[in-house]
This record gives structure tokens, sequence and C-alpha cells, in this order.
């Protein structure tokens, strides 16, 4: 098992620390000292310029700092290698990428059973940009209570079959939670899906000491409000972490080549390398394995429908 996130240990000399980042807006970032100290710092003027274009700092980045030479204050003067990120495309149109974390273990993608509505198809788009970010994924369908939970595991079974875990849960009935909060414990987790599914009332329940917002569904639009403005990273009782991200309404793929998103789907990868054709795409080419396989019942018709359209999106944005 992953070690709990904790930064490094920090020199002796004590005008310089390590810290891990856990939140941060208008260049002001809060950050976690190895002795549990938190300190609001910024970034060091010349280490801001260099990075400016290069490596934009993230919640979970691991951070070392000095003492300014006002004495009680402290600035971030380097940024540690990381070992994963988790990354999407910048929201609004704008050109680029997005870090959401970074040294992430896991990401935990979390829909509700109903209100909001779930729908597979951003389902799949959160998934696979967990798999493009080399990390491990996990379903979580919340508010169990509004529906069979039979009836809940039936519909998604297709993501059982792809190899996800998935937890069916419910902070009114509380079935579900033990077994989530296992998978939590002493792993650095993004608990990431839309607005208004439940995700910090999950948090909350799970971990009464985070006192989370939590919003209210807009019966309007069935959509949540936004209550997390900006990732949060908590430290946990257990010594593992969360970090929870802002409800996303646009959720987009970048850096991810066409040709590699198959590998994005687990279910696909069995039948890769066995196409006629070695540069195959999976879409219309003849002697496709993947294809065959979804004729044949091995892999979910409709799962393979969201590749063909974010195959689609990919191809057409890189061009």
């Amino acid at each position: 098992m992953t070690e709990p996130p904790s930064p490094s240990t920090p020199p002796s000399d004590e005008a310089s620390e390590m810290a891990i980042v856990e939140h941060g807006t208008g260049g002001v970032w809060s950050v976690r000292t190895t002795a549990g100290t938190v300190r609001l710092v910024s970034m060091r003027g010349r280490l801001k310029r260099e990075r400016e274009a290069d490596l934009k700092l993230a919640v979970g980045d691991r951070v070392r700092l000095e003492r300014t030479d006002h004495g009680d204050t402290w600035a971030i003067v380097e940024i540690m290698p990381r070992r994963s990120r988790l990354a999407r495309r910048a929201p609004g149109g704008a050109v680029g990428e997005r870090v959401v974390a970074a040294n992430l273990d896991q990401v935990v993608v979390v829909f509700a059973v109903a209100n909001p509505e779930p729908h597979a198809r951003m389902l799949d788009r959160f998934l696979v940009i967990a798999e493009a970010n080399d990390l491990a994924a996990r379903v979580v369908l919340n508010k169990a209570d509004l529906a069979d939970e039979a009836t809940v595991r039936t519909r998604w079974a297709d993501y059982t079959r792809a190899g996800y875990p998935l937890h069916v849960t419910s902070t009114v009935t509380g079935v579900g939670l033990p077994a989530l909060a296992t998978t939590l414990a002493a792993r650095t987790s993004a608990v990431t899906g839309p607005s208004g599914v439940g995700k910090s009332s999950l948090l909350n329940t799970l971990y009464p000491g985070l006192s989370l917002r939590v919003g209210a569904i807009s019966e309007s639009v069935n959509k949540g409000r936004h209550t997390t403005v900006g990732a949060w990273l908590h430290a946990l009782p257990d010594g593992g972490a969360v970090v929870d991200t802002p409800g996303l309404r646009e959720v987009g793929i970048w850096g991810l080549d066409p040709g590699d998103l198959a590998h994005c789907f687990p279910e696909f990868r069995p039948f890769l390398g066995e196409c006629r054709f070695g540069d195959c795409q999976h879409m219309r080419e003849p002697g496709c394995a993947v294809r065959a396989a979804v004729a044949a019942h091995e892999v979910s018709a409709a799962r393979y429908d969201s590749y063909q359209t974010l195959h689609g999106e990919l191809s057409a944005s890189s061009t």
C-alpha cells in the first residue's frame, strides 16, 4: 500500500522546511509543514518567473520553504518532483491543461444515482482522464437511498466488468460508507465528479471534523451548486488525505493522442494488438479485434460508443 502523504524530512536548518500545498488563491498558498504547522506563503519571485510557463503550483505539491528577509514570513523556493498528477483541459475554451492535484494515489469519481441524474458518458470522461494520468480510479454511486441497490449495480455493471471498483453509498442510511473509508485510508485520493452528487456530504459523514460546505440542488436545472472553490487537500485521521475538488460542469481531456485512447478503456486492453492492422484506431477498420469483442458482447457497446465519441473529439482537436 502506498505510504500516507507526508512532506519529506525537513533539513536541519531552521530557516528551511518542507511542506505540502493544501490550497491556494490569489498567489497565496496554504501549506502544512512536516511538523503540522499551517503557513500562508507566496512563491519567491525568481521561482515564480522560472515556473510561469513550465510548472504551475498545484494542491498536493511538495515544496521547500525558506524564511524571507522579514524573518517571520516564509516563501516557497522549490517545488519537488511529482510522482503523479491529475490534469484536464483548461475550462472555458482556454488553451492548455489545468493540473487539478499532484502526488495522488487514486481518483474517486462520485456520481449520484439520482438528483442529479447520472450520465454514463460524463463518467467515462472522468475515468479516461484518470487513466490518461496513470491513476487508479474507483466509482462511487451516492444517494443510494433514492434507488434500489441491486438495480443500481445492474445499471452500472459495465464498470464492474471493466475492472473498476464500484461503491454504492448513502449518507442517509450509511450503506457502503465503511468500505469506502477503508479504500481512502493511508492514501492520497482526489474526490471528483459533477456538482450536487454529494462529494462534500460523503466526506463530512466519513470525517466529521472536515466540516466541508454542502450545497443544495437547483430544482430548475437539476444541477448542483458549486460549494467547493478550488481544490483543497485535507489530512485524514488515519494518515491519508483527500483532495476535495470543485464540481466540474465541463470535463475536457487534454494532451491525449487519439491513438492512445483505447488504452484508457481497461476492457479493451486484452484485445489490443490482435487487430489486423497495427495502427488500428478501432473505429471502422476491418479485422478490428475490439469491434469484434463488442459484437460478441465481450465489451460493452455503450462504453464503445463513448470511445467513438471521445476519439472523434480528440481527432478533431489534434488537427
